[in-house]
């Protein structure tokens, strides 16, 4: 039997500020891909064709404002804003603590300053539109997808390369 990873504790650096204690969560940005179905003479029904990833984001959550998140607001660069988050999960029937980092590169869309109530910490929520992202899992690089490089690597194999080639591109 056995039992599962756990989030034991995350940490989220945002443009080298580390952010102790005042992340409360974080969404992870949701991978998906695009599909289109299609359905030519001969078959019997339809498939799906991959046309690539769908647009990234990631929501997060800090217990009050950040004065360096407001400062980003309407950064001119789709890749203007870099975050970087560090995640400690651990199995508990083997006590095996895992480090899985998250680097994003992008701008923020949506920043929520949220309801102030006197004697309450409030919350200060912000949506960050992702033009890069890479999942590292105790050290190996497990997914990277550079939406302007036109890199899309997963589990080590750059799936866009042959594209790229075809294309001309490095």
């Amino acid at each position: 039997m056995g039992l599962p990873r756990k989030l034991k504790n995350i940490m989220l650096f945002n443009t080298g500020a580390a952010y102790l204690g005042e992340l409360t969560s974080f969404t992870m940005p949701k991978l998906s891909r695009k599909f289109e179905e299609y359905r030519g003479g001969g078959m019997d029904g339809p498939v799906k064709i991959d046309m690539g990833s769908e647009a990234l984001e990631a929501e997060w959550v800090c217990g009050g404002p950040m004065r360096d998140v407001l400062r980003q607001y309407g950064v001119t660069s789709v890749t203007g804003v870099q975050l970087r988050l560090a995640l400690a999960y651990q199995n508990d029937d083997t006590g095996d603590v895992d480090t899985v980092e998250i680097v994003i590169r992008g701008r923020h869309e949506e920043i929520d300053m949220g309801e102030g109530k006197p004697a309450e910490g409030g919350e200060f929520k912000v949506k960050t539109a992702i033009a890069y992202y890479k999942l590292t899992w105790n050290g190996t690089t497990e997914i990277e997808i550079d939406q302007l490089g036109m890199v899309f690597i997963v589990g080590g194999i750059d799936r866009l390369a042959e594209i790229r080639s075809a294309l001309g591109v490095f």
